[in-house]
């Protein structure tokens, strides 16, 4: 695990060690334990290492015996055991990466394919002097790219690569997204020219400069109804979240749990503590503001009937002017809402006691659980509907499927509508639930969810594991058909049904859902510059690239209280981080957070030097 970067020169160009130190100095939150570099013709390669699994001798960038792949990787791979036992190769180490590197050197990048877990990795091919950037089939680890004047530039995180070429501006083509989602769906970015590698895909950088992008996973169709029993679905779910489970506990450091009030999560404590026998988890929950959210009261309890070491974490408003900018930076993004701020809460106090930590992350994007699901089949219908009654109600629909500022209200802060490049063409699926499904484990998952978690994670230099995102795991889920999962009003029906041996009624079926944070209230406590000045004053940007008219209203609103229209603080909060990530990224330039530790240099790495 770790932060990876580097660059590709072409035309005889020489990579500047001055430039991978720079990238690897921007990556040590995400590998403070160890860091190493590696150039060769027009290539150079850095590592940060957080180490997880076989501490002493996997230090990176790794070479191949016979001299052909360099490697860099960051992630785990859960099923380096198996695939060792079936590589004919002069191992010298027990960790992954020399996995990774001997399954290239016998079978050449193919061998990705046979990878279980999350991981990010680059493999440049020495005979071929060609560069494989690839990503794990959900997006769980970043991976971003650039072209800079003769080469390409690559990173985990995009602030890495802000240090080599030119000063990037913004990609005002992907406002519209941003505006929309919370986020920018791969490949794009906030930045002009940075790109992501999309999930399950990987990008080859030939000498001369050419990339070819390649696919090289999709989930399944989902099968007929009737295809499956209900029981031999619930059978197959509890088999498959138990050996998800089992393998995500793979680690030479000590590994705990998130407990986030919501099904996933619990049923990952649950098998966790189960395969663990009398040996307690160490589990963690967080509150905004307050001890009595009701979210923190049900890990409580889960805690307790599991007996776990349960540790409650509570971040507070006055909190947040300090956070804001930090977090900012971490992210590469505007932080989406409150839930940056207390994944960040739980990783830091987390890390002070185990090194990786489970959560439930994807459990209801694979088996139906967000009520928006119950809510899919309305809005597609809503599509088909006479110009007249589709324009009244498209307002309401998107903001039901979680869109912080409908289209028309884009278009007036845009003055233009979405490019048609830019549009996410639609997932093809079963029905609209299964639709939706694809759609969110293609955008939604990787460019918000699992971005936020990385992020948050790795600014306390923590590993956080999404163990329900085992591929076979997701692959089993797509193949469920709706009528399992969305099921009788109930969402996550074939997951409750898993979880009901381990957990009580209380928790799998809760009678109401967690209370939301008063996101007026952590914007007027904790926020102490003036929303007005910072989003419609002459120095501000959002207030000269949108509609000034508009952002003036909506801080009226605010100030009013006015609350006759829905979520006038999510629209402000939205505008605010947009706000805050231009500062910190195209203001004065930010302050480093220091690591945990100093990492130490190595020396030109071999298999296990």
């Amino acid at each position: 695990m770790g932060g990876i970067g580097g660059v590709r020169v072409f035309a005889g160009g020489e990579v500047a060690a001055a430039e991978l130190r720079e990238m690897s100095e921007r990556l040590r939150h995400r590998g403070p334990d160890a860091s190493g570099t590696w150039t060769g013709d027009g290539v150079g390669l850095t590592h940060n290492r957080l180490a997880i699994i076989d501490e002493e001798h996997s230090r990176q960038p790794m070479l191949s015996a016979d001299g052909r792949w360099v490697v860099v990787l960051d992630g785990e791979i859960v099923n380096h055991d198996s695939l060792r036992t079936l590589l004919s190769y002069p191992f010298r180490s027990h960790g992954d990466t020399e996995v990774v590197v001997a399954g290239l050197s016998i079978e050449g990048i193919s061998f990705v394919e046979r990878l279980r877990g999350q991981f990010a990795l680059v493999a440049h091919d020495r005979r071929t002097d060609t560069t494989h950037l690839v990503r794990d089939r959900l997006g769980i680890l970043p991976l971003h790219y650039r072209h800079v004047p003769g080469g390409i530039a690559f990173a985990s995180e995009v602030k890495a690569l802000l240090t080599v070429g030119p000063a990037p501006s913004v990609d005002h083509r992907s406002l519209e997204a941003y505006l929309a989602h919370h986020y920018v769906p791969a490949p794009d970015t906030l930045f002009e020219g940075i790109k992501k590698v999309r999930p399950a895909h990987r990008v080859s950088v030939t000498a001369g400069g050419h990339l070819e992008e390649v696919q090289y996973w999709t989930p399944p169709e989902s099968d007929a109804d009737g295809t499956w029993s209900a029981s031999d679905a619930v059978e197959a779910v509890g088999d498959g979240v138990r050996e998800a489970v089992r393998g995500a506990l793979v680690a030479d450091v000590p590994v705990g749990a998130y407990l986030s009030g919501d099904l996933g999560s619990a049923l990952t404590a649950a098998q966790m503590q189960r395969l663990r026998g009398d040996d307690p988890v160490h589990t963690f929950s967080v509150g905004l503001g307050t001890p009595a959210d009701d979210d923190q009261a049900s890990a409580r309890r889960v805690g307790e009937l599991l007996g776990t070491r349960h540790h409650e974490v509570h971040v507070h408003p006055h909190e947040l002017e300090g956070l804001w900018t930090r977090l900012t930076w971490h992210r590469d993004a505007p932080i989406s809402d409150l839930a940056d701020v207390a994944a960040f809460g739980l990783a830091r106090a987390a890390r002070e006691h185990v090194g990786v930590v489970l959560s439930g992350d994807g459990g209801e994007e694979l088996f139906g659980g967000h009520g928006r699901y119950r809510f899919a089949r309305f809005a597609e219908r809503s599509l088909a509907l006479p110009a007249p009654m589709r324009s009244r109600v498209a307002g309401s629909v998107q903001r039901r499927m979680g869109a912080p500022f409908t289209a028309a209200e884009r278009n007036r802060l845009l003055g233009t509508t979405a490019p048609a490049d830019r549009r996410t063409s639609p997932a093809l699926g079963s029905d609209a639930v299964d639709r939706m499904l694809r759609h969110d484990l293609r955008h939604d998952l990787p460019d918000h969810l699992l971005e936020r978690s990385d992020r948050m994670s790795k600014a306390a230099s923590l590993e956080v594991r999404p163990a329900l995102l085992d591929h076979r795991l997701v692959e089993l889920a797509f193949r469920l058909p709706t009528s399992l999962k969305v099921r009788a009003g109930s969402t996550q029906w074939v997951l409750r049904e898993v979880a009901r041996p381990l957990l009580p009624d209380e928790v799998i079926d809760p009678r109401r859902s967690g209370s939301r944070p008063d996101l007026a209230g952590w914007m007027r406590d904790g926020l102490r510059r003036d929303a007005r000045e910072r989003l419609t004053g002459s120095g501000s940007w959002v207030g000269q690239t949108l509609d000034r008219t508009v952002v003036r209203d909506l801080v009226d609103r605010h100030e009013r209280g006015d609350r006759t229209a829905r979520d006038v603080d999510v629209r402000l909060w939205t505008l605010l981080a947009l706000e805050t990530w231009h500062e910190c990224f195209f203001g004065a330039p930010p302050t480093l957070p220091q690591p945990r530790q100093a990492s130490r240099s190595m020396a030109t790495p071999g298999p296990a030097s």
